[in-house]
């Protein structure tokens, strides 16, 4: 393979008023004709050491600058495959001119761009040359040359080089961008969450090795990963080149594909995703499959309602799939506490039954409980997201995301709030603007995370007809979209006031996503769902249930239920089936005199004058409380509440039953209303603080969301009684 001499960095030692310009481009872009216009009769044609490949070099002056032209091979990419490819990358890697200008046909842009990326991800400093620009025009092609410039993170210039035009143009921008102290490209290409792990893996590694400072160390990532051999023969760490090994294999058994060739896809998605925004035509011109796909998906017309539509089929089938498992499941934790009641005599009053039937089953169970409708939601949205429909819907929601000040790239946070805040609120580091950041990270809990799932597969069926199902949940996943929207749009225009900065919406080709990969992501998103169910909420349970215990019932009323239960216990007057109900009534009444009387209790009741105004009553504001620590406990401690006092047998009712006897559907609606705009896990508050870097920005946020939770059920509630 040919070898370039290494020579210095020509812009680190050349003089202010000399530099050293290289052209780089596909074949057949112009290239050629750009340099003869640039350089006149001062240039000579060789060959590179070694190759037989053409080295064409020219001299001109433009204001005074002497300017070192260096004409490249003609080539599409910089994966060293090719003689070409290997002594372009050679030059810009070891000689480092000052400026590279990247010649572009604009009539056959998105073609021509991931040669374009693939020199951004190189580091290089970086001027675009659109040449045939007349031709583009001529085909109907339109640019915003300003907003694409920013996108790309490099200054653009049209020209005609066969006619001569933008030539001056173009030296001005390269003689002033040479100047400036830092012109590195700033965008970036995002490969998805799979392969960043990936490449972050690799590049820990590259600290070891001996490769030299001229290499970027996230283009060394991609190169490993990409298994380009130039690369392999420079990096000797073992560490970084098992590393990449053992990220290949994870890359194809879950991507179903060769990393290069996804990697490859993902460039052009990034393309895409910028010439959508910039790039108008007036006639056709192209014909492939995603694009054809994308005039109805990303339609703004239609793009919307298919959006909405394919939301609503993805919680129809989770009410209706989902039914039979979460009675089997439902049935076993059922079983369970008829088994652990058995342990001791019947109508014993042990702390420790109660603990481990009330606290344990009753709490951790009745989260578990929902697993299969947690499974077939993230099952849904990791085929969405894996399939490339998930970017077209962040693309359509951009439009009204610059509407409220914000970039549609926020969307993807968003999105992925519906599985949990917490790496929603990580994943706002990909937006540079800390405007964006904050601003998207303070309405992220206001997207239904999975913890509250859990509370309106509870409430819903209990409350509305099968019919309703999954209009209901639709409904309230659009207010918490409605209610983010608002909110940002207020933010910008108050605390967070300032433009928002501008990204590529990424627009990856459609792809049959492996099953292996839907399940993996699946998996990882429901994983954390139950270790959270074995850990935070476990322990949130037993606290509670401690609190539900102590302190006890005045030993006075204590006598008084005991003394109702041997009445009717030696009674012979009522048949064997009333005397049993009235019995069951009496143990009712002692297990909710004795909630009252706990801790809890108490804090329920003090916070019921509060609450009432929405329709809670003290149990629910007791749940309330416990929901702070995470969601999912509302569910749980609604369980325990209504477990108290309660044989565990095959005759006793599911919550869902119970809490149909004593709330009415409005009651219902608004608890899901409050859960979804009040304050967020104690977690999600945490990782807040933790990436704004005050305690001030999560303070507002809970703060602010549970004022707003409390004023909007309120004004639902009110209005909804004066209705009904």
């Amino acid at each position: 393979m040919a070898q370039i001499p290494t020579q210095p960095r020509t812009g680190q030692q050349a003089d202010a008023g000399r530099i050293t310009v290289a052209l780089a481009g596909n074949p057949n872009s112009g290239k050629s004709t750009l340099f003869n216009a640039m350089t006149g009769d001062r240039q000579h044609v060789g060959n590179y050491p070694g190759v037989t490949v053409e080295k064409k070099e020219g001299r001109c002056t433009h204001h005074g600058v002497e300017i070192d032209v260096v004409d490249l091979p003609g080539t599409y990419s910089l994966t060293a495959y090719s003689v070409e490819e290997l002594v372009a990358r050679g030059f810009l890697v070891d000689r480092r001119p000052d400026v590279v200008v990247d010649i572009i046909d604009a009539s056959n842009i998105e073609r021509n761009l991931y040669l374009t990326v693939q020199l951004m991800e190189l580091g290089v400093p970086l001027v675009l040359a659109f040449n045939m620009a007349d031709v583009a025009k001529l085909r109907g092609m339109e640019f915003d040359l300003d907003q694409l410039s920013v996108l790309l993170g490099a200054p653009i210039v049209c020209t005609v080089g066969h006619k001569g035009r933008g030539i001056s143009d173009l030296l001005d921008a390269v003689v002033a961008f040479a100047a400036k102290a830092d012109h590195l490209p700033t965008a970036r290409v995002h490969y998805g969450q799979e392969i960043e792990e990936e490449i972050a893996k690799v590049q820990q590694h590259l600290g070891d090795t001996n490769a030299p400072d001229k290499y970027p160390p996230r283009w060394l990532a991609l190169k490993l990963l990409e298994s380009d051999r130039e690369i392999h023969k420079v990096i000797t760490s073992n560490a970084a080149l098992a590393a990449a090994e053992r990220g290949r294999r994870h890359l194809r058994r879950v991507l179903g594909d060769a990393p290069e060739a996804v990697m490859a896809e993902r460039r052009y998605g990034f393309i895409s995703g910028a010439c959508q925004e910039t790039v108008r035509t007036t006639v056709e011109g192209r014909h492939l499959l995603s694009d054809q796909i994308d005039k109805v998906l990303t339609n703004g017309i239609v793009g919307l309602p298919i959006f909405l539509a394919l939301m609503y089929l993805v919680f129809q089938l989770t009410f209706t799939l989902g039914k039979a498992p979460m009675g089997w499941i439902e049935e076993s934790f059922r079983w369970l506490g008829q088994a652990v009641s058995g342990l001791w005599p019947a109508g014993s009053d042990s702390l420790l039954q109660s603990l481990l039937v009330d606290g344990l089953i009753g709490g951790v169970g009745g989260v578990i409980v929902f697993l299969p409708n947690i499974l077939l939601l993230f099952l849904a949205i990791a085929f969405l997201e894996d399939s490339g429909y998930m970017a077209r819907a962040a693309f359509l929601m951009d439009r009204l995301m610059h509407k409220i000040g914000l970039h549609g790239k926020s969307f993807i946070p968003m999105m992925i709030g519906f599985g949990c805040s917490v790496p929603a609120i990580l994943a706002t580091r990909t937006l540079e603007s800390r405007r964006d950041r904050l601003t998207t990270m303070l309405v992220i809990p206001l997207m239904s995370c999975g913890a509250r799932f859990p509370i309106y597969t509870l409430i819903i069926p209990a409350f509305f007809p099968s019919a309703w199902h999954a209009p209901m949940l639709w409904l309230i996943y659009l207010i918490g979209i409605a209610l983010a929207v608002i909110c940002a749009k207020v933010l910008r225009k108050t605390l967070l006031k300032g433009e928002s900065q501008p990204f590529v919406m990424e627009l990856p080709p459609y792809r049959m996503p492996t099953v292996r990969a839907v399940a993996v992501h699946m998996w990882g998103r429901a994983w954390m769902y139950l270790r959270k169910a074995g850990t935070i909420i476990l322990g949130i349970s037993v606290l509670l249930w401690a609190l539900q215990q102590w302190p006890q019932l005045p030993e006075a009323e204590a006598r008084r239920f005991a003394s109702q239960r041997a009445a009717l216990e030696a009674g012979t007057d009522l048949a064997p089936q009333a005397k049993a109900e009235q019995i069951a009534q009496v143990a009712h009444a002692e297990g909710e005199a004795a909630l009252k009387a706990s801790l809890m209790g108490r804090m329920g009741r003090g916070l019921e004058p509060i609450l009432r105004p929405c329709g809670f009553d003290w149990k629910v504001s007791t749940a309330m409380i416990g929901a702070f620590g995470a969601k999912e406990v509302f569910v749980s401690q609604m369980g325990i509440v209504y477990s108290l006092g309660e044989e565990q047998d095959e005759q006793s009712e599911p919550l869902r039953v119970k809490l149909q006897a004593n709330y009415t559907p409005l009651q219902g609606f608004c608890i899901m209303l409050f859960c979804l705009i009040s304050a967020p896990c104690m977690a999600t508050i945490a990782v807040t603080r933790a990436e704004s870097g005050s305690w001030r920005w999560a303070m507002l946020q809970l703060g602010g969301l549970t004022a707003m939770a409390y004023v909007i059920t309120l004004v639902v509630y009110q209005v909804g009684r004066l209705i009904t």
